[in-house]
């Protein structure tokens, strides 16, 4: 079943959403796969994808959006409220294995469905073409050689790191064919210089059809971060330690957070009543994660944060940690970097590419080196710790690239 959402006018017959035009579109038609935003807790490509739309949409008032999705149940209340005239909704209501399935055996391309829908739906203009695909990530995509497919690759820690995903995420991966994908791409953007050299070396990528888009800070961050703090309110809300090392980001292996107990247990911060709090949503392989959480004194785990709380969080926190194994780029670390608190992270992949000097980079598997840096950072803590790249990671600059790109 499908149906056809707008952002300024619909109506509802029987289970079809109908689309009622606005004005004639006669600039570039550009579909966006927006999968990613059907879920109300978003990831990390889901923030990436919101952010970057976000900004893109109050740049380009001439462009005709479609915004397609997939979900079987009704995720509306759930989607952004964008209102533009130029951004319109595109829905199919298949079961996602199903959906999944059809475009893996080809049976039908993605933006000949959604071209087809637009043109039953809409009386006063056609779209005759879709002049680009966007994919802000790896998905199943089946296109046709009419389309321009612009595609996302975030990182290849897939490739990279096989032992820290689920034998289901792997087989997802291979099935999606990933570098099939990115080498049918018309152009493909990536968060980091890491990730594109990740792309030359592993997948012989041509440098030249990969363009480097440095995401920014979310503008709702900001406005959070510019808030007085409640602190008896979040400690209530988190039951949060007077004093906290803070680690943010999914309970999965790759964010190596079995070194990050270990180093603060052989720290004994404990014993000067400074606790370990761990905060995000439950990933996959985390079992020993939460085992090691209840068995060692100290560790906090809260669980999913409010996008309202992270801010204040990061500022009550004495330092961020994050010595993950592999990152295609990093936003807690950038968030920390904006919210002026002292920072430990990894010196592999991309995120040696945030942070300014007065970071401290760490091997990730060497957990000495990780337990004498809590030490010493916390020694020597330094109040609004100054982030000299700020406005290196804009999400309008970011926007104002990806257009460009598009109206070469």
């Amino acid at each position: 079943m499908l149906c056809l959402l707008t952002a300024k006018k619909f109506y509802l017959a029987s289970h079809f959403i109908y689309f009622l035009p606005t004005k004639e579109f006669l600039s570039m038609n550009i579909a966006i796969d927006i999968r990613s935003l059907t879920d109300k807790k978003r990831t990390g490509v889901g923030e990436y994808t919101y952010e970057l739309l976000d900004s893109l949409f109050a740049l380009d008032k001439e462009n005709n959006y479609f915004l397609f999705y997939n979900s079987f149940k009704d995720v509306r209340d759930g989607l952004p409220n964008w209102l533009q005239a130029n951004v319109h909704f595109v829905a199919t209501k298949f079961p996602n294995k199903i959906f999944n399935i059809l475009l893996l055996l080809k049976i039908f391309n993605l933006d000949k469905l959604l071209q087809s829908q637009v043109n039953k739906k809409l009386t006063s203009t056609r779209v005759d073409r879709l002049d680009y695909w966007f994919s802000p990530n790896f998905n199943f995509t089946n296109l046709s050689k009419d389309t321009k497919h612009v595609l996302t690759v975030h990182d290849l820690s897939f490739e990279f790191l096989p032992s820290c995903f689920s034998k289901k995420m792997l087989l997802w991966h291979s099935l999606i064919k990933t570098r099939q994908q990115v080498h049918k791409a018309h152009f493909v953007f990536t968060p980091s210089q890491n990730t594109k050299n990740d792309l030359v070396d592993v997948y012989h990528l041509n440098p030249n059809s990969i363009k480097v888009l440095y995401p920014g800070i979310s503008k709702k961050f900001l406005q959070f971060l510019s808030q007085n703090i409640d602190r008896e309110k979040l400690k209530c809300k988190y039951n949060l330690p007077e004093k906290f090392i803070f680690f943010l980001g999914t309970l999965e292996p790759r964010k190596n957070i079995l070194s990050i107990i270990d180093a603060y247990r052989k720290s004994n911060l404990i014993n000067k009543k400074i606790h370990l709090v761990i905060a995000g949503t439950r990933g996959w392989k985390y079992d020993k994660i939460i085992s090691s959480i209840d068995n060692t004194r100290g560790v906090n785990y809260i669980g999913y944060v409010d996008a309202e709380d992270k801010p204040a969080l990061y500022k009550l926190a004495e330092l961020f940690v994050y010595p993950s194994l592999y990152e295609g780029f990093g936003f807690p670390v950038l968030e920390a970097l904006i919210s002026q608190v002292p920072v430990i992270t990894s010196n592999r992949s991309s995120l040696s590419e945030i942070v300014d000097d007065g970071v401290k980079l760490v091997n990730p598997h060497n957990i000495i080196e990780l337990k004498n840096s809590l030490l010493e950072v916390i020694k020597n803590k330094k109040d609004n710790v100054c982030f000299s790249q700020k406005d290196k990671f804009n999400w309008d600059k970011t926007a104002r690239e990806f257009l460009e790109m598009l109206v070469k």
